[in-house]
């Protein structure tokens, strides 16, 4: 059976950094994001009995080595529930790019989990297939329910899952994306964040900070949700820039952006927050009054920008969108 899914990339507010088994990517502490949306990943699965291997195609690129073997852990986790052994061809595309900073291995493997699911006739709900999708990374946890998602630390599939947070927030926030194309390796970080002495002070404080966003989204409280978002991504830096590689993925545009959400704020009295997972692209959050004056400001900085809203859970879409 064939079927196509799509999912929206997340957008990290209270971030995890570090797992505590790589192989199931176990996180240490919960974490909380938002989906973005218009962009997504567009993700098409077929079991072909007949085949004697897999096939993944992303972006045009057929994968191999690490990569395929990430997406791999994904498809034989549904074998596995299923029941069966059939070799999948996987083909997706991205509306947004990939590797800076703004998601894409979140949509991604959320949009494989999905349809993986519904290929193999799998009737899940979605934090059960979250799981699923966490096996490629943690962050598509999130992405798979969408929405404001909470993902929550555990040592096994049914409390490592996500779920969604209701919030009066979703309708008004919007999300100027700053894209500073820089490549960045997300995966190595995670896996040196532990060696960082700034480690243990961040776990300290984390749960603290999981406790008042929550609070801060029920009260639909914006200021105080995305003041706490744009503290949580210098505390994410603090961790990734301490550790044995140094990791630093900011560059003189981040800053600018970082300035220039600032002023917004300090000399307007705008509602402007920068949040930053890793990499060097900026997402600012405004409200729908606000966004045309932050977006030429942050335009303004020499980076391209886009708008985007909260986007909803991982869909199945139509047969007629199939990327084969």
């Amino acid at each position: 059976m064939k079927a196509t899914a799509t999912a929206h990339p997340i957008q990290g507010l209270v971030k995890y950094h570090g797992m505590r088994d790589h192989d199931l990517r176990l996180p240490y502490h919960d974490s909380i994001s938002i989906s973005t949306a218009p962009s997504h990943t567009r993700t098409t699965v077929e079991f072909q009995p007949d085949a004697a291997d897999d096939t993944y195609v992303v972006g045009g690129e057929k994968l191999t080595g690490h990569p395929a073997d990430r997406v791999r852990t994904v498809v034989d986790r549904v074998r596995e529930i299923a029941d069966r052994e059939t070799r999948v061809r996987l083909e997706s595309k991205n509306s947004f790019p990939s590797n800076v900073g703004f998601g894409s291995s979140a949509s991604g493997f959320a949009a494989a989990a999905v349809a993986t699911c519904e290929a193999a006739g799998l009737d899940l709900t979605h934090p059960e297939m979250s799981a699923i999708a966490r096996r490629g990374s943690a962050s598509a946890a999130r992405a798979v329910t969408g929405g404001f998602s909470q993902l929550d630390a555990g040592l096994n599939d049914v409390d490592c899952r996500s779920h969604r947070i209701e919030t009066g927030l979703e309708d008004e926030l919007r999300i100027v994306s700053a894209l500073v194309p820089e490549y960045k390796e997300t995966e190595a970080a995670h896996r040196e964040a532990a060696e960082s002495h700034m480690f243990e002070a961040r776990l300290a404080h984390i749960h603290g900070q999981i406790a008042k966003m929550r609070d801060a989204l029920y009260n639909a409280d914006f200021a105080r949700a995305f003041e706490l978002a744009e503290n949580d991504s210098l505390s994410l830096a603090a961790t990734t820039m301490t550790g044995p590689s140094g990791w630093v993925y900011w560059q003189p545009r981040t800053i600018a952006v970082f300035n220039a959400v600032r002023a917004l704020r300090g000399e307007s009295n705008v509602p402007a927050y920068f949040s930053v997972d890793t990499g060097a692209s900026v997402y600012v959050n405004t409200t729908t009054s606000h966004v045309d004056e932050v977006e030429a400001a942050i335009a303004d900085c020499g980076v391209e920008t886009s708008v985007w809203e909260v986007g909803g859970p991982a869909t199945v879409r139509p047969e007629s969108e199939a990327l084969f």
